[in-house]
């Protein structure tokens, strides 16, 4: 199971660290690296696509009027360039899964890094009550009461284990520590910090959801740092988002153990880091390739246009290029009725000179002699018309 195995890593790290803390920043670090060769390839889409953007809107003012040309011109330009824009979609969302599994095992330390059965948390949890070391809810119990429980076996571990309740599993037992910096990691920031005395201790704690809420909004400073300005409605969505992220960081880190806040910071500052490095190695490498691509795409437009003018010009002279696609059988009919034609004009002007009368029969179009039938006649039914034919039709 997942959460056992999450559960078993943080111990491993806890006992290698010998404190919480250090074992969770450890843990967001090999997430990080982990992630790393897919955010490598988001980051090298998103400033692909916003390179595009130019050439982009180009094709929206010269499509206006047509958005399903538009489209396909889009999607051709996508293609022609390797680019896909939805690439980085799922990588960007992933954290947040990570985050919720996360959560369930940090707040449950018995259950997934103990393995403690039900009724061994009932028998550990019946003991450090009846020595005063836990008060057992009287309602509905705190989602966080194993993370308690957790905290006062470690303040009197020693004498726990030794205890003959527990002397079954004992050996399951683990002293793990959340104080870090001055900051007790498995308490929750609390907004009103002050109300059971100013302590330093409390005062941490509320800082940790500033911090990282500060830190989302440098992250995505840093991140949109590279990006063409947009125009009102992208903006307006982008703006939204970038408030969004900042209030979610809030909520996580003041509904949640400080060790949650203390995760989502350090991916915040990786993270930083992260854009500021890919920025560097990528912005000189895609600025080349992405204009030298553009410049080949105009390049291609012009003379395809330059193409088009040739071809109406043709069009408009009477003279046309020969299509190399057509057939064989195509062409050589096309040479013989041009030779016809030829052959057909030179016999009328011959005839014309030496006075002959023209002997195109009536019944010919072109150089087809029968196109009309061998025995049509223009004059046939002009003739059932004359006065004579009517007399003899009566007679």
């Amino acid at each position: 199971m997942i959460y056992r195995f999450l559960g078993s890593l943080l111990l491993t790290f806890c006992n290698a660290f010998g404190n919480y803390g250090w074992a969770i920043l450890t843990f967001g670090l090999i997430v990080k690296l982990i992630m790393l060769p897919f955010q490598m390839k988001t980051k090298r889409s998103s400033l692909q696509t916003m390179l595009l953007q130019p050439r982009v809107k180009e094709l929206e003012k010269r499509h206006k009027g047509n958005p399903q040309k538009y489209q396909e011109e889009v999607s051709k330009l996508y293609r022609d360039a390797k680019v896909n824009p939805m690439s980085g979609c799922l990588w960007t969302l992933l954290p947040f899964p990570i985050v919720i599994i996360l959560y369930r095992a940090v707040r449950m330390p018995l259950s997934y890094m103990m393995n403690l059965a039900a009724a061994e948390q009932t028998t550990l949890t019946e003991l450090l009550s009846n020595l005063g070391y836990y008060v057992m809810p009287t309602g509905r119990a705190s989602v966080f009461e194993e993370l308690k429980i957790t905290e006062a076996l470690h303040t009197h571990f020693q004498e726990i284990v030794s205890s003959s309740a527990v002397a079954e599993f004992a050996g399951k037992l683990k002293d793990i520590n959340f104080n870090w910096l001055g900051l007790n990691l498995a308490d929750t920031p609390s907004l009103n910090f002050w109300a059971n005395g100013l302590k330093l201790a409390g005062f941490l704690l509320f800082l940790v959801p500033l911090v990282s809420a500060g830190l989302s909004v440098l992250q995505i400073k840093v991140g949109q740092a590279m990006q063409p300005p947009q125009d009102e409605k992208a903006a307006q969505s982008a703006k939204t988002m970038n408030l969004m992220m900042p209030l979610m960081s809030l909520w996580i880190c003041f509904s949640m153990p400080a060790v949650m806040g203390i995760y989502w910071i350090e991916q915040s500052v990786l993270g930083i880091v992260q854009d500021l490095i890919l920025n560097k190695i990528y912005k000189k490498k895609l600025d080349s390739e992405m204009s030298e691509f553009l410049a080949a795409e105009r390049a291609r437009e012009a003379e395809l246009e330059r193409k088009r003018a040739e071809t109406e010009r043709l069009k408009a002279e009477g003279k046309t290029q020969v299509n190399t696609n057509t057939s064989k059988r195509r062409l050589a009919a096309q040479e013989r009725n041009a030779e016809d034609l030829r052959q057909a004009a030179l016999r009328a002007a011959d005839r014309a000179a030496r006075g002959l009368e023209d002997s195109t029969p009536p019944s010919q179009v072109g150089t087809r002699r029968f196109a009309r039938g061998r025995a049509y006649d223009p004059e046939r039914f002009d003739a059932a018309d004359t006065p004579e034919a009517e007399s003899s039709a009566e007679e």
